[in-house]
């Protein structure tokens, strides 16, 4: 329960409604416990003394108490509401707030599917938990702790002898919660791979049927599945055999009362009146025991949740602003890589986070303001590591990537990455209309400013083409419009932000030739007096850059212009050949 303890923090704003939660609860328990006392007044000085008036007036006190528990009950039942619904907005938030500051490294080691476990069902369950801890799981303890004092002073002799089956019931939760909290992790983490199974089926779906691949996904599917309900089998096993276990050691109490307690009334030690008391407070300090063994396994559960969301709440973020961190001034377009080696951190066999092989190694060289830099490699040699390390979605391991002389750690992440716009490798669109996916990074953008920018990326003729115009919906991660389509729309993005540097993660990659070449036409306007990062498969895309880097292997192979490298790179002639020489294709 650590876990729930240390997320109650999200509670403090509303403390208010907390202690008037737990105000009520003290005065309903006071007024239920004050009921069985009356019973005993009206059998022991009404009934059996045959006092009529007795009887009617204890009758309405008890009537009175009841209405007051009820109205109190009320105000409980509101201000738990709110103030757990609130403490589930503010955790909400806060855990989706820290889900935008994580890092691209951060995320690397982060499931999708573990978050959105995170901000639905283990949400859900901490917040159902602080609800029934502000109600029931409160008022239980408070009630048995009451019952047992009232026990006592109705009749000594009979509550030392359920007190030890007490005892055995206490220590039966106490073995229990613990077990049960750790099958409920196990639980959580089943729910998370089901999850992750499942977003990956709906998420490449045509995917799927396009290869065939129904039958090996309904199996992996069911494999998580009946991993998970296996599991919830043997907690809801554990949780069945609890109940009827506390149940049966309860109503040993019952009869152990109804015994001695019987040969108290027959002796005349014991009125009936108390004996009838005693039965009451009983079942008020039974009944609560049986209610905690009921939501142990949800309590259980929501510190197992609580842990998981705490695990992202706390975790350290891999990319932060330094202490001292400056807005980054108006970039003019200079950038060096000052002996930077990369490599991605991966989880150890400890659970730690490790730095893997090195990515990029000793990459050194200068750009100057305005200039456009092509990157072309093998796959994995780097090409989109590199870009990366520029707008900070990443930190070099060693070395320095500066903007303007200026170290980009040591500027604010939001002023760096507000002048930097870039078309990543992956068109992500969002659902939304058109325009609104274009302006993304520049809300501010106008009509005209829009279109502009879809002109350059050759997306304004099959935009006009919908009825809507700028104004089409565009589907779930863009699945109404084509690859071609959502990379042009994505390319419109990065232009209409009007970007100090642009980067191009073969963001042509879906289109064809012609309309590449148009771009190409459109963009060479656009990127006059602009710092810019073009990634393409294709070389007739890059033989027009005042720089193109080689990379292999993630090292720096060769740097210059098309007939620099021509003439002495290697790798770089073999790409040309292939593509564009004899043996390859002609342009």
């Amino acid at each position: 329960m650590g876990a729930l303890s240390k997320i109650s923090r999200y509670l403090k704003p509303y403390w208010k409604m907390v202690l008037l939660s737990i105000v009520t609860l003290i005065v309903m328990v006071v007024f239920d416990l004050f009921i069985p006392r009356l019973s005993q007044r009206a059998i022991d000085q009404g009934i059996n003394a045959g006092n009529l008036t007795v009887v009617i007036n204890t009758a309405l006190l008890m009537l009175g108490a009841s209405l007051l528990s009820a109205v109190f009950a009320i105000v409980n039942s509101t201000a738990s509401i709110v103030a757990s619904s609130r403490f589930s907005h503010d955790l909400r938030e806060a855990l989706f707030r820290k889900i935008q500051a994580l890092s691209f490294g951060n995320l690397d080691h982060l499931g999708t599917g573990e978050l959105l476990v995170n901000l639905t069902s283990d949400l859900n369950l901490v917040e159902m938990a602080f609800r029934m801890l502000l109600r029931i799981a409160t008022r239980a303890p408070l009630m048995m702790v009451g019952a047992l004092v009232m026990i006592f002073r109705t009749s000594t002799y009979l509550g030392f002898r359920i007190l030890i089956l007490m005892g055995v019931v206490v220590a039966i939760m106490v073995f229990i919660v613990p077990r049960m909290q750790k099958l409920f992790t196990t639980v959580q983490q089943k729910m998370d791979k089901l999850n992750t199974v499942l977003q990956e089926n709906l998420s490449g779906v045509r995917v799927v049927k396009a290869f065939v691949r129904q039958k090996h996904e309904s199996q992996r599917f069911d494999a998580a599945n009946e991993d998970y309900a296996r599991l919830n089998v043997t907690t809801g096993r554990l949780m069945g055999g609890l109940f009827p276990l506390m149940f049966f050691i309860l109503n040993i109490g019952t009869v152990i009362v109804i015994y001695f307690g019987g040969i108290r009334v027959a002796d005349g030690s014991l009125s009936l009146g108390a004996l009838v008391a005693f039965m009451n407070y009983l079942g008020m300090v039974s009944f609560p025991l049986l209610f905690l063994a009921m939501i142990i396994g949800m309590l259980a559960a929501a510190g197992a949740s609580a842990k998981r969301i705490l695990k992202v709440l706390d975790a350290p973020l891999e990319i932060t602003d330094s202490a001292d961190a400056q807005a980054m001034p108006a970039i003019k377009g200079a950038v060096e890589f000052r002996n930077v080696n990369f490599s991605y951190r991966s989880v150890a066999e400890n659970g730690d986070l490790a730095h893997g092989d090195p990515v990029l190694k000793n990459i050194n060289f200068t750009v100057n303001p305005g200039e456009t830099v092509a990157i072309l490699g093998a796959t994995g040699s780097g090409k989109t590591s590199l870009v990366n390390l520029i707008p900070r979605l990443y930190d070099v391991t060693a070395g320095q990537v500066l903007i303007d002389g200026i170290d980009v750690r040591s500027v604010t992440q939001e002023s760096l990455q507000a002048q930097i716009g870039i078309a990543l490798q992956e068109a992500i669109l969002f659902s939304g209309t058109i325009a609104e996916n274009i302006r993304y990074g520049r809300p501010d953008a106008s009509d005209e400013e829009i279109q502009q920018a879809a002109r350059v990326a050759q997306a304004e003729e099959f935009i006009n083409s919908f009825e809507e115009g700028y104004d089409y919906h565009v589907g779930e991660r863009g699945a109404n419009l084509s690859g071609g389509q959502k990379q042009r729309v994505s390319i419109a993005r990065a232009v209409c932000m009007d970007p100090a540097i642009l980067i191009l993660d073969d963001s042509t990659s879906a289109v064809d030739v012609d309309t590449e070449a148009r771009i190409q036409e459109e963009m060479a306007q656009v990127l006059k007096g602009r710092t810019s990062f073009i990634i393409a498969q294709r070389i007739s895309t890059v033989l027009a850059a005042d720089k193109i880097i080689v990379l292999e292997d993630g090292e720096v192979c060769s740097i210059g212009n098309h007939k620099e490298l021509m003439e002495r790179c290697d790798v770089y002639r073999d790409i040309y050949d292939s593509q564009l020489g004899n043996g390859g294709m002609v342009q």
